[in-house]
């Protein structure tokens, strides 16, 4: 039970660190009061282009990933820890960085945490992920394409190397995606 309580606690607070609030604030803004909102990579890149929004695209990652390595550390170090707290942590730092402490629980989405983790999850799939993303980046000259493609395909391709439980349990993660995906919509609509 430590295991899983340090896990949880570990990747809540990495996850909360607001890396984009942080970075827009050196620019002199907040992410969650411009374009559409989202204290997350999108949005910054869309705010102040590719370069400068490149540390938020390098911290949300890994907030995740720092996040599945606490986990396995605390699975390491409780017997029976197995899997299961690598992937509590990643939950939590996603939970973190949608509802951060740190930032008047106003989040992004998760999609870079999630990914930063799933490569603790399962790096040879997080590989292949990743060659999908350049694949059909290129062949639709589209990085959102490309990221759309890789992120969804994920959990297919992790079927290759895990059982199926550890895939349902990574099909679990990417449901917070769609709730906070969801909450973010129900925002706008109030708006």
């Amino acid at each position: 039970m430590h295991a899983w309580f340090a896990a949880v606690i570990g990747g809540y607070l990495l996850g909360s660190i607001p890396v984009a609030v942080l970075v827009a604030r050196a620019h002199g803004f907040d992410p969650r009061e411009v374009g559409d909102r989202n204290p997350g990579f999108w949005n910054m890149k869309e705010q102040l282009g590719w370069r400068a929004a490149a540390p938020v695209f390098a911290g949300d990652a890994l907030k995740g990933t720092l996040a599945g390595l606490v986990g396995g550390w605390a699975g390491a170090a409780w017997p029976g820890g197995g899997w299961g707290p690598v992937y509590a942590a990643v939950a939590a730092a996603m939970a973190g960085h949608a509802w951060p402490v740190f930032a008047r629980m106003g989040g992004g989405r998760s999609i870079l945490t999630f990914v930063g983790g799933f490569a603790v999850i399962c790096w040879p799939a997080f590989l292949l992920g990743v060659a999908v993303l350049a694949i059909v980046g290129l062949l639709t000259r589209s990085f959102a394409m490309g990221a759309r493609a890789g992120v969804f395909g994920l959990p297919l391709l992790q079927l290759i190397f895990t059982p199926v439980e550890q895939v349902a349990a990574t099909g679990a993660l990417m449901c917070l995606i769609g709730l906070r995906f969801g909450q973010a919509a129900l925002a706008e609509r109030r708006r």
